[in-house]
C-alpha cells in the first residue's frame, strides 16, 4: 500500500505527519510525505519555531514524485493541516494527477479546522477550501464533532443531528468513490460523560462506536486516527470495521501516554496498539 501524505510537521512530538507516517509505516504501508508547515512543535506549547511551507514548493514536491512514475501504484492521498489558505490549491492538483495516473485511488481528507473550545483555529480561507472545494471531490472525511457542524453549518448535538450533517456532506462527496466518512470526539445528548463516541458512515451504514474518556489532553490523535482510519479502510472496504481497529489503536495509544504522563502521544513507545490494541471496541449499527 502506498500513500502520499501531505500535512504539517513537527520536528518535536507527535501532531500531523509526525502523528501519522509511523503508525501507516508500523503497519506496513509505504508513506510519502510531504509537509504543510515545519514547526519546531505543536503551537498548543504556546510557542514555536518554523515556517509555513510555500504553497510552490508543495506544489513542486508533489510533481517531483509524479516524475518519478509512482503514481500509478499510489493507493490514496492523505490530507490535513493547511497552514496557508493558498495549499488548498495543492492538495487539488495532487488529488488530480493521482487520479490520472490512478482512477481508483482515494482522497482522504481530515478538515482540520478547529474543535470545541479553542473554535476555529486555522487561517482565513481555509475553513471555506474544505467545505467548498475539498468534500466535493474528497473520498473519505474524517472531521470532529466541531468540524462537522462547520463544514454543514448545521448543529450536531443529538444522534439524529450527526446522521443528517453526515448524509447532507455524502451528497456532495463524489459518487464513484466509498463516500466514506468517520466522526471523531463525538460527544451527544446521549453521550454520557465518561465516554466518548464514534461515527462511522459508508456503504455499511451508519455505525456508532463508544470508548471510555481518559483524562488526558494531549495532540495529534485525531491526525493518526485518520491515517489508521484511511489504511484500515482501504484494507477491509468496510468503515465500520475500520472505525472499530482504529479507534481501538488510538485508545490504546492514549491510554498508554496518559500511564506515562506524556504531553505528547508515545507513537513509537506505544506502537504494538496499532497492531494488536490492548482492548477492543465493536461498533453497532445506527
Amino acid at each position: 500500500m502506498n500513500i502520499l501524505c501531505i500535512q504539517s510537521s513537527v520536528a518535536y512530538g507527535h501532531v500531523g505527519n509526525s502523528a501519522a507516517l509511523f503508525p501507516l509505516q508500523r503497519l506496513g504501508a509505504e508513506v510519502w510525505p510531504i509537509a504543510t508547515v515545519q514547526f519546531s512543535n505543536h503551537p498548543g506549547y504556546g510557542a514555536h519555531t518554523g515556517a509555513v511551507t510555500p504553497p510552490a514548493t508543495i506544489h513542486a514536491l508533489i510533481d517531483g514524485i509524479e516524475a518519478r512514475g509512482v503514481f500509478p501504484a499510489c493507493d490514496a492521498l492523505l490530507t490535513g493541516y493547511l497552514g496557508d489558505p493558498g495549499t488548498g490549491a495543492c492538495l487539488l492538483h495532487a488529488a488530480g494527477r493521482l487520479r490520472a495516473a490512478n482512477p481508483a485511488a482515494l482522497w482522504c481528507c481530515d478538515p482540520v479546522i478547529g474543535d470545541d473550545g479553542p473554535g476555529v483555529y486555522v487561517r482565513g480561507g481555509i475553513r471555506e477550501f474544505f467545505r467548498d472545494q475539498a468534500v466535493p471531490l474528497a473520498d473519505i472525511l474524517t472531521p470532529n464533532q466541531f468540524e462537522l457542524s462547520q463544514l454543514t453549518g448545521q448543529p450536531c448535538e443529538t444522534l439524529d443531528q450527526a446522521k443528517l450533517a453526515v448524509a447532507q456532506l455524502q451528497a456532495r462527496m463524489p459518487g464513484a468513490g466509498p463516500r466514506a466518512m468517520l466522526v471523531t470526539s463525538l460527544r451527544l445528548e446521549d453521550t454520557p460523560a465518561s465516554a466518548v463516541d464514534l461515527l462511522a458512515a459508508g456503504a455499511d451504514g451508519f455505525h456508532r462506536l463508544r470508548t471510555p474518556r481518559l483524562d488526558i489532553a494531549v495532540n495529534g490523535a485525531g491526525d493518526a486516527i485518520a491515517a489508521l482510519f484511511l489504511f484500515h479502510l482501504l484494507r477491509s472496504g468496510s468503515a465500520a470495521l475500520a472505525m472499530e481497529r482504529s479507534a481501538s489503536a488510538i485508545h490504546g495509544l492514549l491510554a498508554r501516554t496518559l500511564q506515562a504522563g506524556s504531553r505528547e502521544l508515545l507513537i513509537v513507545a506505544a506502537q504494538d496498539q496499532f497492531l494488536d490494541p490492548d482492548r477492543r471496541f465493536r461498533s453497532q449499527p445506527c
